[in-house]
């Protein structure tokens, strides 16, 4: 029981260590967790991780945890979103599939020198990628416009499809061509049947009975999970591998439907992902023996090179052939195929149940897919971010500001910030507030701040914070919790309720809150006043002229709002962490007129 628990435990300390690392880093986490996971085995330090469980118990964990990842990631997908490429999406996952599948053998064949059969069935497995890997990618590098949205939906959709390819394939080996044809044929139209229909039901099962609340508030999470499970196991039941097509249709289902709000359950089903790949890489990474590693030759690096420079390349060129994507997009997905945890797994699986059967080569399956694991994780991890902004479709750390409220003030503030080369935009439901901003050549908004079709302006990519500053604190308080999941909660900012004693008993409670802007006194009105009577100015900061001497001239006379360094890094004045700007900054603050008879500014303060 001890070394089970302290098993347990080191698995979950292995995990969230690597999470944090990987973090503080800037790099991504499957690496360290793919590290940590093989210094964690049996034949190196041993930490009890590999045996916490026998084979079976451990593939049917594996199993389920890969339902709930692509369930959450089902749950992210947006229809609308296939507007502009749902072309080259569908083509991605099936064309692109097939010549991944195709080219990837010949290489595993020619180059690694697997036989015929097991280079056939090592190009099904290696044609899935996933969210568990391409999705913080992403997030990391924050591509624009629409090739983030194409390689999500093919991270998520080609899961099921490499899964179903590669089992058909295990389940054909030796039994002749037209067995394979005849059983691959079934096998997809029974997959596609059973794993629809199922996600299908299982979708408008779990909408149905939230929108006629018979689930309690504190059951969502707990019953949409087990939902999830016994959907996955019944489509496996009826079709094996059915079961990851059905939890992601599922997961897209209940996303797509407008009866009942499910954002609750997908930042529930996000943080228990983290969770979840943690914990699968460390255990598939600790049961890795090292004398595998010793069979990862010339050609196994040599196929490894041939996934990223040929096979993703020819991949792309099919699926986006006579599409609208620019050479740049192209270029970028051309240049970003990782795999993840069900290549893992499956490949596991597979390897285990070759042992059984006598093969010879099973043991080369395993360590030549962690090298393609670790290969791909590593070249686009450490590659991708870079060639993005190279291309000019992404932006290295977002510095724009997201203003919710597009009144005078708002508009005074984002016009100074705009004027520093930080990008802005404006949001309002007031029509003459947007009209206004328009004239002023503010990019402008109208409509709800709730709004999903505001993630679809071409400006929000550069956008690294929400500003809620609209006259009614609850909307502000909406719009932050809104925007936490976007933006992180420390760039997610709001005023300060009102500060009358008698109404600020009505405030929303903090933990609900933004940061608070500016100042304890900085509500709505104060900040009105103060620009009626003031004007918002840059100044520029130096050693002769530096914030306690800025302090000093304006005391109370200036509220400070932001604060730019030299290298266009925007800070934000809270309540909580007022900012302290050095020489070299520019301070943007409202200052009240001068009185009668003050002397003129310092040079440099405008």
């Amino acid at each position: 029981m001890q070394t089970v628990l302290f098993g347990i435990a080191a698995l979950l300390a292995l995990g969230m260590a690597a999470q944090w690392i990987a973090w503080r880093l800037g790099i991504p986490s499957i690496l360290l967790l793919l590290v940590f996971g093989y210094l964690a085995g049996p034949d190196r330090i041993d930490l009890g991780i590999a045996g916490l469980f026998n084979d079976d118990l451990l593939f049917a964990i594996v199993s389920a945890s890969v339902a709930v990842i692509l369930f959450e990631g089902g749950l992210s997908l947006k229809m609308s979103e296939l507007r502009q490429h749902g072309r080259v999406t569908l083509r991605l996952i099936t064309i692109g599939a097939l010549v991944t599948w195709a080219l990837g053998a010949v290489f595993a064949h020619y180059v690694a020198g697997f036989g015929w059969d097991l280079a056939i069935l090592l190009g099904a497995v290696l044609i899935v990628s996933g969210p568990t890997v391409v999705l913080p990618l992403l997030r990391t590098i924050n591509p624009k416009g629409r090739v983030g949205s194409i390689l999500k939906w093919e991270g998520i959709g080609i899961d099921p499809v490499g899964a179903v390819i590669a089992l058909l394939v295990f389940e054909s080996m030796g039994k002749g061509a037209g067995f394979a044809a005849g059983h691959g044929i079934t096998g997809i139209i029974k997959t596609i049947v059973i794993g629809g229909a199922g996600g299908v039901l299982g979708g408008w099962a779990l909408v149905y009975m939230l929108k006629r609340y018979w689930i309690p508030d504190h059951l969502h999470n707990p019953i949409s999970l087990a939902l999830v499970v016994c959907v996955f196991a019944l489509c496996n039941w009826g079709q094996h591998e059915s079961g990851l097509l059905a939890v992601t249709v599922m997961g897209l289902v209940a996303a797509n439907q407008s009866s009942v709000s499910v954002r609750h359950i997908l930042e529930f089903k996000e943080n228990l992902r983290v969770l979840l790949i943690s914990g699968l890489f460390i255990l598939l990474a600790a049961r890795l023996e090292s004398s595998a590693l010793e069979q990862l030759d010339v050609g196994a690096f040599g196929f490894l090179a041939a996934l990223i420079l040929v096979v993703r390349p020819a991949c792309v060129l099919v699926s986006t052939w006579g599409s609208s994507l620019s050479r740049n997009e192209r270029i970028f997905l051309a240049w970003l195929c990782p795999r993840g945890i069900v290549a893992a797994a499956v490949v596991s699986v597979f390897a285990l149940k070759l042992k059984e059967q006598g093969n010879a080569d099973w043991s080369r399956l395993e360590p030549i897919t962690f090298l393609v694991i670790v290969g791909t994780v590593v070249v686009y991890g450490l590659t991708a971010g870079p060639l993005a902004r190279k291309l000019g479709l992404a932006i290295s750390n977002p510095q724009g500001v997201l203003f919710i409220g597009a009144h005078e003030w708002a508009r005074e503030m984002a016009k100074a910030l705009k004027g520093e080369n930080i990008p802005v935009l404006l949001v309002d439901a007031n029509r003459r507030n947007v009209s206004a901003a328009r004239m002023a050549e503010l990019p402008a908004y109208h409509g709800d701040a709730l709004s999903e079709h505001i993630h679809e302006r071409s400006a929000f990519s550069e956008l690294g914070r929400v500003l809620a500053m609209t006259p009614n604190d609850e909307v502000n308080t909406l719009t932050a919790m809104h925007y936490l999941h976007h933006f992180g909660r420390s760039e997610v900012y709001q005023l300060v309720a009102d500060t009358v004693p008698s109404k600020n008993k009505n405030a929303s409670p903090s933990d609900l809150r933004g940061r608070s802007l500016f100042g304890p006194e900085a509500d709505y009105y104060e900040m009105s006043a103060r620009l009626a009577r003031g004007r918002i100015a840059t100044t520029a900061l130096s050693e002769q002229f530096d914030y306690e001497a800025f302090t000093a001239k304006h005391g109370d006379r200036a509220q400070v709002l932001f604060a730019i360094t030299d290298t266009g890094t925007l800070s934000v004045q809270t309540v909580e962490k007022p900012l302290q700007p050095g020489p070299g900054d520019k301070l943007v603050a409202i200052l009240d007129k001068p009185p009668p008879g003050a002397p003129p500014a310092p040079e440099g303060d405008a």
